[in-house]
């Protein structure tokens, strides 16, 4: 197997699940992307902030021990992002109070800039920078990705120059017809869409594929979407089709369905 250089770019999170759960998980679109590049053997490092406290050091922790480079992950002052999750009787997950703590604000460094454009590939999760680390990388020739579901603030959205753009509609299929014409007006050279149980589809602007889900024992869907982003951009890398994107993207989301959080770890008491 080859073996690229990756990078995730942005967002950490404690996702706190309110009772009767009460207990947390380490996650965010950026660390959740990281770790399943790494936990397919590619080369993964995350670029990021997390406050001086304890989540600090365990989010650092459990990156580390997954295979990821934490070299550019920096501690500064203040607590590390978190969200708070109610958990409905059906099992639904509703997303309560976010507050992304040092994760506002963080922009990388000239030199780290310099180490992105050396990736061959970066995949950026939420930021609040309006869209200047995808510009400046963009310019630069780098391949990027970004989950524009992830970004709700219409300043910080924008697909022009991603090699690929990943989107979320649930289950309705014309929001997602919608967003893949959307995202390929907007200059993205690769529409990649979610649609739930409904599985995936794929538009490069000449060729249109989709895919189904893998059926599977849900244990928890927390972080399945990273999951599947990070087996689609780790198979594009790799020279597969769009339909090989997909159903690598659908097979790593699927085995996250099959534990607790974005990647397995053990959850800490609230």
């Amino acid at each position: 197997m080859t073996i690229f250089r990756f990078a995730a770019v942005g967002d950490n999170c404690i996702d706190r699940f309110l009772p009767p759960l009460a207990q947390s998980l380490v996650g965010g679109n950026a660390v959740n992307v990281a770790v399943q590049l790494a936990r397919l053997g590619q080369s993964s490092s995350y670029f990021g902030a997390v406050g001086a406290d304890r989540d600090g050091t365990r989010t650092r922790d459990l990156l580390a021990e997954n295979g990821v480079d934490v070299a550019h992950l920096h501690s500064r002052a203040g607590i590390t992002a978190y969200t708070d999750i109610a958990v409905l009787a059906s099992g639904e997950r509703v997303i309560g109070h976010e507050d992304f703590g040092v994760c506002a604000g963080y922009r990388p460094d000239r030199r780290e800039i310099d180490i992105l454009k050396s990736m061959d590939h970066v995949h950026i999760g939420w930021m609040d920078d309006g869209g200047e680390l995808r510009r400046t990388l963009a310019a630069a020739g780098v391949s990027l990705s970004q989950d524009i579901s992830v970004n709700a603030d219409p300043a910080n959205l924008g697909v022009a120059g991603l090699a690929i753009a990943f989107g979320s509609a649930g289950e309705d299929e014309a929001a997602a017809e919608a967003m893949i014409t959307a995202f390929l007006a907007q200059g993205a050279g690769i529409a990649v869409v979610t649609c739930g149980a409904r599985g995936a589809m794929a538009d490069n602007g000449g060729t249109r594929a989709r895919t189904g889900i893998r059926p599977v024992e849900v244990v928890d869907t927390t972080g399945a979407g990273d999951s599947f982003i990070a087996g689609f951009i780790a198979a594009h890398v790799g020279g597969l089709s769009l339909s090989g994107c997909l159903e690598a993207g659908r097979d790593q989301a699927a085995a996250t369905c099959g534990h607790i959080g974005g990647f397995p770890q053990v959850p800490q008491p609230l």
